[in-house]
């Protein structure tokens, strides 16, 4: 009964990692037996965080250490309950990542709404669950898998 009252509610994600377009993850956003999530614009971390990519499949996590690290640049979306509820999933929240809502600067928009400058609540996967010596990885202020950093993302169907 609750979904049925709650289906038109959207709510906003922002990513920052394989889950931004022309990146390895991207084809679960415009998946839609997964859910819908349009596109809205660009933004940034109003606060500094460290995005580092860690593991043995160079996996990018936000630590959330606000003030240290730097603005981090991802996309905004709007999700409904359905492609949230994939995500979390997904991002195996909240054990490996958790959601959680941080301030976004908007970079650039193209959803409707006027929402298009200023700061907004989006909910991020970030991560307070990490082991202490990621804390001296290099940060990086945006994440590309194909980046100079050498460190391609491995598909979770190509892992052993």
């Amino acid at each position: 009964m609750a979904q049925v009252a709650f289906a038109g509610t959207m709510a906003r994600v922002f990513v920052y990692g394989t889950l931004k377009k022309g990146q390895p993850n991207y084809k679960h956003m415009i998946n839609t037996a997964k859910g819908l999530a349009k596109f809205q614009g660009r933004g940034r971390t109003a606060e500094k965080y460290p995005l580092v990519i860690a593991g043995k499949y160079n996996i990018p996590y936000m630590l959330n250490i606000p003030g240290t690290g730097h603005h981090i640049a991802g996309e905004i979306y709007t999700v409904d309950d359905q492609m949230l509820q994939f995500l979390d999933e997904f991002e195996g929240c909240p054990d490996m990542y958790q959601r959680t809502l941080m301030r976004i600067e908007v970079v650039e928009w193209e959803g409707k709404g006027g929402a298009g400058e200023g700061v907004m609540e989006c909910f991020v996967y970030s991560t307070t669950t990490y082991p202490p010596e990621w804390v001296s990885l290099p940060y990086h202020d945006s994440y590309d898998s194909s980046g100079k950093h050498g460190l391609s993302y491995v598909l979770r169907e190509s892992r052993d």
